[in-house]
């Protein structure tokens, strides 16, 4: 997959989080003590998150207001840190709720790095 690819890959998944989704839908999320979970089209941006652990990489995903996941990668995805870009490669359909669910592709100047994703946690709304 070129950048280009990458990018428009990357617009439509941002594009798709304009759409709105009903309340059904939303309400389809994990009960309380389970796991929490969110599809493709909420994620409206990522940012870097501090690495608290050596050897892997960390992002903050935002699927809505007041809405943010932890990923963290298996290793390191050097370009991760720095990437205006990134899009989600999601392995079937339906909810994200665990690493095993989707890998992140990370454009750099050699290619599409493909970083899989270790862990996913949700954050809760105080930090």
């Amino acid at each position: 997959m070129s950048i280009r690819s990458l990018g428009i890959v990357t617009t439509l998944a941002l594009a798709g989080c304009a759409y709105s989704q009903s309340d059904d839908v939303a309400s389809q999320s994990s009960p309380a003590g389970s796991r929490d979970c969110f599809f493709l089209s909420q994620v409206s941006g990522f940012n870097d998150a501090p690495d608290i652990e050596r050897g892997s990489d960390r992002i903050y995903v935002h699927t809505g207001p007041s809405e943010t996941y932890l990923f963290e990668t298996f290793g390191s995805c050097p370009n991760l840190n720095y990437s205006e870009t990134i899009a989600f490669d999601q392995n079937g359909p339906g909810q994200i709720c665990r690493g095993i669910d989707v890998d992140l592709l990370v454009p750099t100047s050699i290619g599409v790095q493909r970083c899989p994703v270790r862990m996913i946690s949700r954050v809760p709304e105080d930090e």
